[in-house]
């Protein structure tokens, strides 16, 4: 019986880095050579949902580490973020992210789009902004070399 359980702590121990880096590396890489736009955004839902359970994770861990199942828990909820019968990242990422900060707070379109002030003239804040965007937005000639 002890050998079985050092079996099941092994591969519980394995299913971990798996199913949370592993499997979502390659269905990454899949989602980017397909043309569907669809897993492109689930797997980029996953990247930012499993950063920031890994960033919590790391500011609770003095608390996390008293929480003997845990690991369990984290396992149990990545699997639902990365198995596509469930698609939990898109859903957590749409339901959310999209609905509740970035419609209802305008995150990206406050910063990416207003290129003017309230009373239709430029403003220098937004033209900097605007330099910003254009610097960290690849050229077409960059994305050809790829």
């Amino acid at each position: 019986m002890g050998r079985f359980w050092t079996f099941l702590t092994y591969v519980h121990s394995a299913a971990g880095p798996t199913v949370m880096l592993l499997y979502p590396l390659y269905a990454s890489v899949m989602a980017i050579e397909s043309p569907s736009k669809l897993d492109d955004e689930q797997w980029l839902a996953y990247w930012i949902l499993y950063s920031f359970i890994t960033l919590v994770e790391i500011l609770l861990q003095p608390i996390l580490e008293w929480i003997p199942i845990w690991y369990s828990v984290k396992l149990a909820i990545v699997a639902w973020l990365v198995l596509p019968q469930f698609r939990g990242a898109a859903f957590i990422y749409e339901k959310l992210v999209r609905e509740r900060v970035i419609k209802k707070y305008g995150a990206i379109s406050n910063h990416v789009h207003k290129d003017k002030s309230p009373n239709g003239k430029s403003n220098g804040k937004s033209k900097g902004k605007k330099k910003f965007v254009d610097f960290i937005t690849p050229k077409k000639s960059e994305h050809e070399a790829y």
